[in-house]
């Protein structure tokens, strides 16, 4: 009976014991198909999304992802818009020989503190109003301690005068406190002073120090699309599609010359297609008046026989026939 009992109660302790060692081999083939069937996922995964993917978008009619261009890749000018833009540049020039900024200055700070003052108002009415702003406030750091009531009754006449008066005063205290009472002649760095922008960071570029840049402002945005040169309407945009089409040494009096024509007689509501010098290269003529002696009475500024915007001009100016404005007040 003692025989009989023991041997069953033996064998299954071998037998229990010999099993762990053939276990880890039958786990470890396991490992490597698991190993195998999650590497092998994804590759199936990224396959089918692909074909997901096309069936999808031709289903919608659209082409695949891939097959898209890239936005940020603009499309090089075409080779007869270049000629033609640069062209009615050449007869600008010829017609505005002496084009300058219409903003009175005699340093940067002036010059940046004008053009920001210049928004929703006209550059006289800024010209009529910054002398006695700099008479009494000639630097940064004496107008970043300015009294905000007293800047503001003297920049009254140019409206929104509150909002132009924290401008102002905004942008001294980090002129001064920033770059020790100096305007910085870096775009990236103008950018981040209160109340400037790109289009007033490259007037103070261009015509402080010198620097080319392109000015996308009313005129200019108006005038660059009558003439075809972009579709684009945001201010970026069009600095960029317009750069392209003249060499950079060119953006700054460029600028001038497309401004000066907007102004004098390619105006927003009746541009005076009659009288304009570059009419036979403008896809816009006869959108405003095509009669030459009717045309001619549309004319401003020197054009027209009448001041200007500056108190003090370029003495190329006054000698092509411009009159000096009026300071603020006057007749």
């Amino acid at each position: 009976m003692k025989a009989s009992t023991e041997v069953p109660t033996e064998t299954p302790v071998k037998a229990a014991a010999k099993a762990p060692a053939k276990a880890p081999p039958k786990k470890a083939a396991k490992n490597k198909k698991a190993t195998a069937t999650k590497k092998a996922v994804p590759e199936k995964k990224t396959a089918a999304a692909k074909t997901a993917a096309a069936k999808s978008a031709a289903a919608a009619g659209k082409k695949s992802p891939p097959a898209k261009k890239s936005p940020q890749k603009a499309p090089a000018p075409d080779t007869a818009l270049v000629r033609r833009a640069r062209r009615i540049n050449r007869e600008l020039a010829e017609v505005y020989p002496y084009a300058h900024p219409e903003l009175d200055f005699e340093n940067p700070f002036q010059l940046i503190i004008a053009t920001v003052l210049s928004a929703q108002t006209t550059d006289l009415r800024v010209n009529q109003t910054t002398p006695a702003l700099f008479a009494k406030y000639p630097t940064p750091e004496d107008l970043a301690e300015a009294n905000p009531e007293e800047v503001e009754d003297i920049l009254r006449p140019t409206g929104f005068f509150r909002a132009k008066t924290k401008s102002v005063i905004g942008l001294s205290r980090a002129l001064r406190d920033d770059f020790g009472g100096e305007v910085p002649g870096r775009l990236e760095d103008l950018v981040k002073l209160p109340g400037v922008g790109r289009k007033t960071a490259f007037v103070v570029l261009g015509n402080a120090f010198g620097r080319p840049g392109i000015t996308v402002d009313t005129h200019f945005q108006r005038l660059v699309r009558r003439w075809q040169w972009t579709e684009e309407t945001e201010p970026d945009k069009i600095e960029a599609a317009v750069g392209a089409l003249f060499p950079k040494s060119e953006w700054t009096m460029l600028s001038h010359h497309v401004i000066f024509h907007g102004r004098r007689i390619c105006h927003a509501r009746k541009p005076a297609c009659g009288a304009c010098p570059i009419a036979p290269l403008c896809p816009a003529y006869g959108e405003g008046e095509t009669d030459p002696e009717k045309a001619k009475k549309l004319l401003k500024y020197e054009k027209g026989g009448f001041p200007g915007q500056r108190l003090k001009p370029p003495q190329a100016y006054l000698d092509a026939g411009g009159i000096p404005a009026p300071p603020l007040g006057a007749g």
